[in-house]
């Protein structure tokens, strides 16, 4: 059975907007597995997070309030239906980025990272496929506020897709 994911990360919440758009909450809503890559910014988001994700994983961001850095790991990791994922907040400067990681995670099949607000999608020289879903709050130097739904099915990431955030 295939398993729908939803990553964000960046959300500022509420120093960058006051609340998320309906339409990442109703994507979290659907979602099998949701993964939050940091800056969360205060703890009452994670609370919301939890209360509406069937399963949630989360890392706190360079941001986050003292509360959400007990609360959170500073990375995790996780195997869906044979996909092994890692997730951390930052990954360092663009510039090299894919042998970092395949260094750094070299057990990790999928690593989710922030920070940048920038959306990433590529795949590094050991085959570890890097995705940053962007913000879907601060799109920076992009058109767009983003996040991204994945699916897993039968053992592999069978689909990403970039969302584009349409505000309420």
């Amino acid at each position: 059975m295939p398993l729908n994911l939803v990553l964000v990360a960046d959300t500022h919440v509420p120093k960058r907007a006051g609340s998320l758009p309906a339409q990442v909450w109703r994507a979290v809503d659907d979602a099998d597995v949701v993964f939050h890559a940091g800056d969360w910014v205060e703890a009452g988001l994670l609370d919301e997070f939890e209360r509406r994700s069937k399963r949630l994983l989360g890392v706190h961001g360079n941001n986050d309030s003292p509360e959400l850095r007990r609360r959170l790991p500073e990375t995790a990791t996780v195997a869906l239906d044979g996909v092994r994922f890692a997730m951390v907040h930052e990954t360092g400067q663009a510039k090299g980025r894919e042998l970092r990681c395949d260094v750094m995670y070299p057990d990790a099949d999928v690593l989710v990272f922030g920070h940048s607000h920038i959306p990433w999608d590529t795949v590094t020289p050991n085959g570890l496929r890097l995705l940053n879903p962007g913000s879907p709050t601060d799109r920076r130097r992009k058109p767009a506020c983003t996040f991204m739904e994945a699916v897993v099915d039968a053992g592999r990431l069978a689909e990403v897709r970039l969302v584009e955030v349409h505000r309420d």
